[in-house]
């Protein structure tokens, strides 16, 4: 027996949350009390008593990697949690199983560092030209949503790289609120995960009116991208030619998942982290006035584009501390097979377990300062000190995100060429407490306002 086997082989009596603390503090602000009670208990692994429902809540490193890399077998991505998300998803590379493995084996090379690079090019004059819009609100002085912007500019982006512009771009604005609202509608079915799907809970009739929303855009699409195939190297085509593992064309519906799931993971996730970044540089100006300096320096008047990539050292500090404090991924609830152990305590065939990279990423015994935005954590090198899941923004082990490479690439390339033109500010006053929502989001609306940098160009059409 290994000395870890051994360690994990002794047994101890798992603590509890009791129900009258846990559902209050779930129900005002879940994932910072998720992260409370990681905290409190030293990241061993914790019982939530929720009535008749009571997950383990599992955030040391060691036992994250043992359920996403280590035994991930026995911790599936099924179950009722997952059910609700299948509303949306369908069963693609958000699920488990064999349409899972499908999924993954015909996107994972649409996905890489090597494929990223060679339309990274075009994301970055698509990121210019969207920015450019915003002019009318500098000359204006009006404030806008941040969060519907910065959606609309990473859909406009996404669209290219998925669907080949086969998705106009009006479309592709039009389901962005319907992603919104099924990010919200979700909540009421994790809050009651063993209501039968019978029974209508809140939002229910919201959620399936959006899903309708987003497929009566989506299908047509597909429907169009499969009768006309074509050798075009976006997500899309790439599907359409694509087969299963007996060789069969890939069904409408197949297809269908798989975008619905990519887009999900490529705009809405990395518009939420740019989100983050604007109330951090508020809350944090000597860190703002760094990026800014960085971005004077090494863009200039702009826009970013990708040879500025490797210089924009600050600028990706500054990404990775926010994914830190604010993965977007902030649950990730699995189901367990077989019986098992995790540090010492057994769980049962049938329970749940959660993953909480927020929870994970804030404990202190693997961050200093946990709770503090101090980018300087992540100069070069540092991160070889760490335990490789004390940080896990994009998942880990086989069901890690497809879209990071995408992300490190049009994540730091918005935000510089957004600072390259503009000096942004938030006057929506703080605290920021996160919302209760599929994706980690501020719980209010966040305004943004913006001014000309450099050069006027208050008079240019």
């Amino acid at each position: 027996m290994s000395t870890d086997t051994a360690a994990r082989s002794v047994q101890r009596r798992v603590r509890s949350v009791p129900i009258h603390r846990a559902l209050p503090k779930l129900a005002r602000e879940p994932a910072a009390a998720l992260a409370e009670f990681a905290r409190e208990a030293g990241g061993e692994v914790v019982r939530l008593d929720l009535g008749p429902f009571r997950p383990y809540l599992v955030t040391h490193p060691d036992h994250v990697q043992q359920v996403m890399r280590l035994e991930w077998t026995n911790y599936q991505r099924v179950g009722m949690f997952w059910r609700p998300l299948e509303r949306l998803f369908g069963h693609s590379i958000m699920g488990d199983g064999e349409q899972w493995s499908i999924s993954r084996k015909v996107l994972q090379p649409l996905f890489t560092t090597r494929y990223i690079a060679t339309i990274s090019e075009e994301v970055s004059k698509r990121i210019a030209g969207r920015i450019e819009e915003w002019d009318r609100y500098a000359r204006d002085g009006r404030s806008f949503d941040a969060t519907i912007e910065m959606s609309n500019i990473l859909s406009y982006i996404v669209n290219r790289v998925l669907f080949g512009d086969k998705l106009d771009r009006e479309d592709g604005e039009r389901i962005i609120p319907a992603f919104d609202t099924v990010a919200h509608s979700l909540v009421y079915r994790f809050l009651m995960p063993f209501m039968p799907y019978s029974i209508r809970v809140p939002r229910d009739r919201a959620l399936l009116k959006a899903v309708k929303r987003i497929d009566d855009v989506v299908y047509p699409i597909v429907r169009r991208a499969m009768a006309a195939p074509d050798d075009s190297t976006d997500v899309i085509s790439v599907l359409c030619r694509s087969t299963d593992e007996n060789g069969a064309p890939l069904t409408v519906t197949q297809i269908r998942d798989a975008l619905v799931s990519v887009y999900a993971a490529s705009s809405e996730t990395t518009a939420m982290v740019i989100t983050w970044v604007w109330l951090l540089m508020k809350e944090y100006p000597q860190v703002a006035a760094r990026l800014q300096a960085e971005v004077d320096e090494v863009v200039g008047d702009g826009p970013a584009r990708p040879e500025h990539l490797p210089r924009l050292a600050y600028t990706r500090m500054v990404l990775l501390e926010t994914l830190r404090l604010y993965p977007s991924g902030w649950l990730l609830p699995r189901q367990v097979m077989e019986d098992a152990e995790i540090g010492g305590v057994r769980i049962r065939r049938g329970s749940t377990v959660f993953i909480c990279p927020y929870a994970t990423q804030r404990l202190e015994e693997f961050w200093e300062r946990p709770d503090e935005f101090d980018p300087e954590r992540f100069a070069t090198g540092d991160g070889d000190r760490r335990h490789r899941y004390s940080y896990f923004p994009f998942g880990g082990g086989p069901h890690k995100c497809l879209g990071e490479h995408l992300f490190y690439v049009e994540a730091p390339l918005v935000v510089a060429s957004i600072l390259s033109r503009f000096r942004v500010a938030v006057p929506t006053p703080g605290p920021y407490p996160t919302g209760w929502a599929a994706s980690l989001r501020p719980k209010q609306k966040v305004d943004l306002d913006v001014s000309f940098a450099g050069r006027d160009r208050a008079g240019v059409a």
